[in-house]
């Protein structure tokens, strides 16, 4: 079981920065494949970007690429997503999931937190 607390969420005007923090603990909480996702009102959730478990490589959403950056920090138990050049379209809730294997959909992640409210303004 690896549990998974997301914070650093709230409400930037359009172009401001944001900086989301999960915190895992739990089973090998560090050897996961680690990922964001988010979900705005009415609408799937979708992927944001993913990090293997060494933080060598990282896969991002084409619509962040180039604005948010996935890192992690081991010895903490950290996952973090750095979210630049915000955008009202941007606005969700942001949850943080756990996987052994790499994927891009939600059915490919059997660990969730309970996500954290991002709200840009125009």
């Amino acid at each position: 079981q690896v549990l998974l607390v997301e914070s650093g969420g709230g409400l930037v005007q359009a172009g401001g920065s944001l900086r989301l923090s999960c915190a895992a603990s739990g089973r090998a909480a560090s050897s996961h494949f680690m990922g964001w996702f988010r979900q705005a009102p009415g609408k799937d959730r979708e992927f944001v970007a993913r990090i293997r478990e060494t933080g060598s490589n990282t896969y991002y959403a084409d619509f962040v690429k180039g604005r948010f950056t996935i890192s992690r920090d081991n010895a903490k138990n950290l996952v973090y997503l750095q979210m630049n050049s915000l955008k009202p379209e941007d606005t969700a809730v942001y949850y943080c999931a756990a996987t052994y294997f790499p994927s891009t959909v939600p059915g490919g992640y059997p660990y969730w937190g309970q996500g954290t409210q991002v709200t840009v303004s125009s």
